[in-house]
């Protein structure tokens, strides 16, 4: 399966969530994060995450990227790449639960990558379904 993403198309992803990241606004975590989600379509869409001094008004940048694609008429994905850290990435960063719950909704998680980046030469790749084991989606309330 995983074989069915490019490796050019890999890198774009991994380069243009790395570039999402430097518009993330986290004065207060200093935890920077940027996402590029892949459409089934071959578009990309990009988010970063947003800190609030409330701290629950924030949104990741992962659900920032998906809501910028629906709110485009986008509702079918291939892939996301997610990069974070603070000043220095030293650790791949998977998607929290709130998120990955947000990208079930609109794919099958045996279909869809998640690329957990540290740099373009450098990272791993799950299915969704991988990080979302038994998960509940549009199907199971039909």
């Amino acid at each position: 399966m995983i074989e069915t993403l490019e490796n050019k198309i890999i890198s774009e992803l991994i380069s243009k969530a790395q570039i999402a990241r430097e518009f993330a606004y986290t004065p207060y975590s200093n935890f920077k994060v940027g996402a590029a989600l892949l459409t089934a379509e071959g578009e990309i869409y990009t988010g970063c995450n947003i800190e609030n001094a409330a701290y629950s008004p924030g949104n990741c940048a992962e659900r920032t990227a998906v809501f910028k694609a629906v709110s485009e008429g986008k509702t079918s994905f291939k892939a996301i790449a997610i990069i974070a850290g603070m000043d220095e990435i030293t650790d791949y960063t998977s998607p929290c639960g709130m998120c990955r719950q947000v990208l079930r909704e609109f794919v099958n998680p045996k279909d869809f990558f998640v690329i957990m980046a540290k740099s373009t030469d450098d990272y791993k790749i799950m299915t969704l379904e991988e990080l979302l084991p038994m998960s509940f989606g549009p199907s199971s309330i039909q």
